[in-house]
């Protein structure tokens, strides 16, 4: 900002126009809420997947690449649902932050309502 006369002063934060800002205060409080992880401090949406995860994920590319049939294709269908399962109840039990407790109780829902239907 110059000053009549051509000097240039600095401009403090008080006297700066405010901006509309499109994330309010309550909005920041919850997604800090959700995501912050209570370990660390630092926001966790997903992690490298961990020994159940990545269980799972081979067990999901082993069917789906070579589509086995008879007892091994049913072995590795159980293998598949019990790693998600073993995952999911991991999150919901030591999730580290609200979004990840939530995933896990999701995905065991889901596996549920999957093996009663």
């Amino acid at each position: 900002m110059r000053r009549p006369g051509g000097r240039s002063t600095f401009v403090s934060d008080k006297e700066a126009p405010r901006r509309a800002c499109a994330v309010t205060v309550p909005t920041v409080a919850v997604v800090d809420w959700l995501f912050r992880s209570r370990t660390t401090g630092r926001i966790t949406i997903a992690q490298f997947p961990n020994a159940a995860l990545g269980l799972f994920l081979f067990a999901s590319l082993l069917r789906s690449v070579f589509d086995p049939s008879g007892w091994f294709g049913a072995a590795v269908k159980v293998l598949a649902t019990g790693a998600l399962v073993w995952w999911a109840v991991d999150e919901l039990v030591r999730g580290v932050n609200p979004w990840r407790r939530l995933l896990g109780g999701a995905v065991l829902a889901g596996q549920v309502v999957r093996y009663l239907s």
